[in-house]
């Protein structure tokens, strides 16, 4: 993306839709980076998220302006991450802010692989709005290959391997090397951090059955709770898992 303005949009009827959309499909933004921050060689070009900032002004109306953030964090409540727009009129926040909002704020998610778009659903609104000639200046500007908006991808590779859209690839892989090094480590799969997440928890958040069957075979404890009261059974019930709920329930 050479051109930060390319992020900056207004609201609509349309783009609020597609924020829902974009709600409902973050589990896969969130699974992708999480492979990805494992991987040796990273593979993403890039990932952000869109978030509403609001301030109101002398006569004391809100404005809006629907930027972007990077450096994503998630932990299945909270999605953190840096602002990297430069407000148009806002004065409430800058370019390099940390950012904190929960799930249901979300506005819009985006990845890419090999110049190739994942998500982008307001995006993909505002695209199709436009004419052909600004629609390549805005492609071109991004440098991405945004697809058909009519068929937006959300896994790395789903139309050749729709199986993707269950598991990650990497997850498939990862079992005997996850369970080796738990069988040398027995005392990570009870481990809890500061906040009193298992690697039970984050690997349901994430969607991998694989690591959560490893996991629950090396003896882990699928009713441990975080600080805040949660089990991976909620993460994976919340995070529209199906394919783990009946295994942790």
């Amino acid at each position: 993306m050479k051109q930060k303005d390319v992020f900056y949009a207004v609201d609509s009827p349309e783009l609020a839709e597609a924020s829902e959309k974009a709600q409902s499909t973050f589990k896969y933004f969130w699974r992708e980076l999480w492979w990805d921050n494992r991987r040796m060689i990273p593979a993403l070009d890039f990932s952000c998220v869109k978030v509403a900032f609001s301030q109101n002004d002398s006569s004391g109306k809100p404005e809006v302006e629907f930027m972007w953030i990077n450096e994503v964090e998630f932990d299945g409540v909270y999605i953190e991450g840096i602002l990297i727009n430069q407000p148009e009129k806002l004065t409430n926040v800058k370019e390099g802010d940390s950012v904190k909002i929960t799930l249901e704020e979300l506005k819009d998610w985006i990845y890419s692989v090999e110049g190739k778009a994942y998500g982008g659903y307001t995006v993909h609104v505002l695209r199709s709005n436009m004419g052909k000639i600004k629609r390549m200046i805005h492609d071109k500007a991004w440098g991405l290959d945004f697809g058909d908006s009519k068929n937006i991808l959300v896994a790395f590779d789903q139309e050749k391997h729709p199986e993707n859209l269950i598991d990650h690839p990497m997850n498939v892989n990862m079992e005997d090397s996850l369970k080796n090094y738990l069988t040398q480590n027995p005392g990570e799969v009870t481990k809890k951090d500061e906040f009193g997440y298992t690697m039970l928890h984050r690997e349901a958040i994430a969607g991998n059955r694989g690591c959560v069957e490893v996991i629950l075979e090396m003896g882990a404890d699928k009713d441990a709770k975080t600080n805040s009261g949660f089990t991976a059974y909620d993460f994976a019930k919340k995070m529209g898992w199906d394919h783990l709920v009946e295994v942790l329930k």
